[in-house]
This record gives C-alpha cells, structure tokens and sequence, in this order.
C-alpha cells in the first residue's frame, strides 16, 4: 500500500517536472470553460450557495481527469443545472444563454478530448491549434443555426404533431448511440 502511494507521488512529480505550456494551457481552459458553461446553466442563487463549491469542483474535474468519467459528469451536471433553471426556478429561456450553455458544454468536451489525445510534456504546433479550433468553430456555428431554425419552426408548429416529432427526433438520437456503443463494442 505505502509502495503504491509513493510510486504515485512519483508519477506524479515526475508529470510536474516534464509538462509543457501547451497541455497545461488547455487544461486550464477545459477548467475555464467548464465553470463558465456550468455558471450560466444554473440560477444565480444556487451559485452563491454551498453548491457553487461543488459546481467548481465538478470543474476542475475534467481539466485533471480528461479520459476519464468527469467531462461526461461536468456536462450532465450543466444539463441538470439547465433543467432546474428553466424548470424549477423559473428562469425564462433566452437564445443567448441556451446557445452560451450549448456552446461552453461542448466545448468541455472537445477541450477535455483534445487534453486527453495530448502527452502532458508534448510540444504543440500551431497548426494543431488553428486547426482544431476551425473544426470546433464549424460544429458551434452549425449548432447555433441549427437550434434558431428549430426555434422558429417549434414558434410556428405546435401541440401533438410537434411533440411526436421532437420524440422521433429523441428517438433517432437515442439510436444513433446505440449504434455507436455497438460499434464500438464490435471492433
């Protein structure tokens, strides 16, 4: 047991003393990011309760443990946030904090993705960054187009057939999982 923990102190240290600027960069935004999208799904008076503490923990998380759990944990955690705000408290739905919470969570994600494929003591080129951000900038965009249509079309389509579409919608995406889990599983 004792052998184990100094083994892992001295991972540990070892990381500290060969990381670079690059990996720790990103971690910090993966943390930066996280709070800030966790920050605008909840009401502001649950974040100046006890429960902003646990919401800045649920932050870090991701930045330290990127290939892990905690990415997937932060983002259900801002989408329970998002829920009980609309929900619950009755804080009215505004585009541009359904479209800043969307676009923080994702970013979580893709941040935490790219933390995970990067060795902490890697040297990164330029082009790696430009590069992903192009990519990440394309799928907000799209994203942000995509939630203003179907605003306004759910503006001009309403009751039952609206609601069996949104469930046909629920249902191809519950699918689609599906059949990537499966996928996955196969190879």
């Amino acid at each position: 047991m004792i052998t184990a923990v100094r083994d892992r102190v001295a991972a540990v240290r070892t990381v500290l003393h060969r990381a670079t600027l690059a990996p720790v960069l990103l971690r910090v935004a993966v943390a930066v990011v996280t709070l800030l999208g966790l920050g605008l799904a909840y009401p502001a008076e649950l974040l100046l309760d006890r429960l902003g503490l646990a919401l800045l923990a649920v932050a870090v998380l991701p930045a330290l443990a990127p290939r892990g759990h905690a990415p997937t944990v932060a983002i259900l955690v801002g989408l329970v946030g998002w829920a009980l705000s609309t929900t619950v408290y009755g804080v009215p739905v505004q585009l541009w904090r359904l479209l800043a919470v969307g676009s923080l969570l994702y970013l979580t994600h893709s941040l935490a993705a790219l933390a995970a494929a990067l060795p902490y003591d890697v040297v990164l080129a330029p082009d790696v960054v430009l590069r992903w951000s192009t990519r990440a900038g394309g799928v907000l965009l799209a994203s942000a187009v995509l939630v203003v249509l179907m605003l306004a079309v759910a503006g001009q389509a309403a009751g039952p057939p609206f609601l069996l579409a949104a469930l046909a919608g629920l249902a191809v995406a519950v699918g689609a999982v599906a059949l990537l889990a499966a996928l996955v599983r196969r190879r």
